[in-house]
């Protein structure tokens, strides 16, 4: 259910950026001035400088969802050592139960 909202949401959000590259280009829109991002001169239109940050803010949000994979990976797995530890630990106990009885 929450994959079925979440890709609706994703095309949702996939129409609203092409409405919004295709509505604002053309020589109505252009930058009234250039900018530079790392040394690279910047020109075109209100369409492009949009369509620019939709690229910026998927790699930002998949630059987030690895890290937050990578977290929770290594939380399980840190989880799964202790409790492996654990089970162990319960099992050593039980045999020297075993060996000496009260």
């Amino acid at each position: 259910m929450i994959a079925i909202l979440g890709l609706l949401i994703l095309l949702a959000a996939a129409v609203v950026g092409v409405a919004g590259v295709l509505g604002n280009g053309g020589s109505g829109h252009e930058l009234t001035g250039g900018f530079s991002v790392f040394g690279y001169g910047m020109t075109g239109s209100t369409g492009m400088l949009f369509l620019y940050g939709i690229v910026v803010g998927a790699a930002a949000l998949l630059g987030l969802a690895l890290l937050f994979t990578g977290a929770r990976h290594r939380a399980s797995r840190h989880g799964r050592t202790k409790r492996h530890g654990l089970k162990q630990s319960h099992h050593e106990r039980a045999a020297g139960d075993n060996e000496h009885p009260a």
